[in-house]
């Protein structure tokens, strides 16, 4: 029997009894909340493995739930919605959810998704290295934070992940479609616009440009690498 603990935050009640349903079938423990302030409590409180997180809710929205979470915790997030406009799907990635499915879905698939995360989360091996050093530059992961002209910025979950994936092989050159799958688990198939947006903004937070010894390049028609200047 597992000991792995899944969170199943929506309001309605046919979806998280469906849901539970089917996890507890296989063997997973299964808690519930019905809306974003009892979701934010009990993650606390139970610490999950998993949060299977709707967008659609009362009290706090899922969206809000996401971006909260991800200020304490690094629990994967699959996140549920009726909508499946591609700008819900990206907003959900670029706040740290790593995974989307849309409404109505098949509990066998959830069950897929949920297994997938699970098996990413202990052994990401882009982020194995907890600290990397370059000149003038330390990225920090255990405090999720780098340190760059005796500044201290802190980075959310996936800016991380991000970011130690590309400088944990200086020079190598990642497609944005490989991006998504190594970072958040699937190829999202016409959101690689995701990736876009959080290079740039890694870029910003770092203060990586021409001047600095050490940048993340975009490779023209293929993706990103992170490049130390000699």
């Amino acid at each position: 029997m597992s000991t792995q603990t899944i969170l199943i935050v929506d309001d309605e009640d046919k979806i998280r009894n469906i849901l539970a349903l089917y996890l507890t079938k296989e063997g997973f423990q299964v808690e519930q909340a019905v809306d974003g302030v009892e979701a934010i409590r009990k993650v606390d409180q139970v610490k999950p493995d998993v949060i299977i997180l709707d967008i659609m809710m009362p009290v706090l929205d899922g969206v809000e739930v996401c971006r909260q979470i991800r200020k304490f915790s690094r629990v994967p997030i699959i996140m549920l919605s009726a909508r499946a406009e591609e700008e819900d799907r990206i907003m959900g990635l670029e706040l740290g959810a790593d995974d989307y499915i849309a409404k109505p879905f098949n509990p066998r698939e959830v069950i897929a998704r949920v297994n997938a995360v699970l098996r990413r989360a202990p052994n990401n091996e882009f982020t194995a290295a907890d600290h990397l050093h370059f000149p003038n530059l330390e990225i920090n992961a255990t405090d999720y934070n780098i340190t760059t002209n005796g500044k201290t910025i802190p980075l959310t979950v996936k800016e991380m992940e991000l970011l130690l994936c590309l400088a944990s092989r200086p020079g190598q050159t990642f497609s944005r479609e490989l991006l998504l799958e190594k970072i958040w688990g699937y190829s999202y198939s016409g959101e690689t616009r995701t990736i876009d947006n959080h290079i740039r903004r890694l870029r910003q937070k770092i203060g990586a440009n021409d001047t600095t010894p050490w940048d993340i390049k975009t490779v023209w028609g293929v993706g990103y690498r992170f490049e130390v200047k000699k």
